[in-house]
């Protein structure tokens, strides 16, 4: 199906949230131990990848599949997975979403950076009488 949308592994697991790796283990059939939230994740990113395509081209048993699916997991907003926050504060939604979009290779530079840049608040004279979190 990945390949049919003209998906790289790569791209599939960015859209889903999770590692390239688990994708290719998974279509490997080695992701017997493959938690079951990253095969909802990968699952959730193909079915709105196939709901871009003209349903006109669909079979009608993957089309009355879709609409099954459809109605025991409707979609939450327009983000799929991610609508559903993890927290109750917005600005570290928003953190996890630009974690999320980043390709993997690049999301440890992105901890660093915010870690550095943690320590160094915590360090300003302008950290001083602000309430801890």
């Amino acid at each position: 199906m990945r390949e049919f949308l003209g998906l790289s592994q790569d791209q599939i697991a960015r859209l889903a949230g999770v590692s390239q790796g688990a994708v290719s283990r998974l279509e490997a059939g080695r992701g017997l131990a493959t938690p079951m939230l990253v095969i909802l994740k990968i699952n959730l990113a193909l079915r709105r990848a196939i709901r871009t395509l003209d349903p006109a081209i669909l079979n009608d048993d993957l089309q009355r599949a879709l609409d099954i699916e459809e109605r025991l997991s409707p979609p939450a907003g327009d983000v799929g997975f991610n609508a559903l926050p993890l927290t109750r504060d917005p600005d570290l939604e928003d953190l996890v979403r630009l974690y999320r979009e980043l390709p993997e290779r690049q999301r440890a530079a992105f901890f660093a950076v915010a870690r550095a840049t943690a320590a160094a608040l915590a360090r300003s004279p302008l950290a001083v009488g602000l309430p801890k979190a």
